[in-house]
């Protein structure tokens, strides 16, 4: 791919969307130009309807007018598709390439699904049942790092020297994380509990390539605050995955 065809990427997305972060980050990474669209999930435009008749959600990746959709397929198509630019997220080898799409999905599967059943619980009960399921999940996923860091030798990120796939999936969760606590009271991510992921989260916000694309803090409590004092009020973000 040469430079022209490089600055012909276009992001449609929502600003407080994780799935839109992963991607931006991505695109950052990678160090690749792009128009960035932001759409309102309440009036969708006839260009994100058109570019992703199925689900109707973002985010999406225009690459010279042709859309991808599905943040983590994204990442995945910007490595196939610009390989030797910037960083390159997926491993080489075919079982690091497995273990790593493993944990994107286990992110996803796990602790984000968990983390949005807490917002749905209808009862205490089931809120509980929901909180402890979400800590197991980050509790796993301190587990996952320490042996990253083990089988590769490298601190600090699921992708050995540098930020890799995994990093990405639970990378667009870090605004969310740092804001869960001033908007629920629940703290996600614990020093004590969690110490290596607690450093992870802030190696991560400190990234130059993150910091440009992440949503503020303080609007993401405005907002969850403002949800959580609606009585019908959605669960989390509309975007795809």
């Amino acid at each position: 791919m040469d430079a022209a065809e490089a600055c012909e990427l276009k992001v449609l997305g929502a600003w407080a969307s994780p799935f839109v972060l992963r991607v931006r980050v991505a695109l950052h990474l990678k160090g690749l130009d792009y128009e960035y669209v932001e759409v309102d999930l309440a009036d969708k435009s006839e260009q994100l309807l058109a570019s992703n008749p199925v689900h109707k959600k973002v985010p999406v990746l225009l690459h010279a007018g042709k859309p991808v959709c599905e943040s983590m397929l994204i990442v995945e198509y910007l490595d196939d598709a610009f390989p030797v630019a910037g960083t390159v997220f997926l491993p080489a080898d075919p079982h690091g390439r497995a273990v790593a799409r493993f944990w994107a999905a286990y992110v996803d599967a796990e602790l984000l699904s968990s983390w949005v059943a807490i917002h749905a619980a209808g009862t205490e009960e089931e809120k509980a049942e929901a909180v402890a399921r979400t800590l197991a999940a980050v509790d796993t996923l301190e587990g996952s790092l320490a042996d990253a860091e083990q089988r590769t030798g490298c601190k600090g990120w699921f992708g050995g020297d540098g930020v890799g796939y995994v990093d990405l999936a639970l990378g667009g969760l870090v605004p969310a994380i740092q804001a869960s606590e001033p908007t629920t009271g629940l703290r996600i991510v614990d020093t004590d509990r969690t110490p290596r992921l607690a450093a992870w989260v802030d190696r991560f916000s400190a990234l130059d390539e993150a910091r440009a694309a992440m949503p503020p803090v303080d609007r993401l409590v405005e907002m969850g605050r403002k949800r959580l004092a609606e009585p019908h009020a959605a669960a989390a973000p509309e975007a795809s995955k």
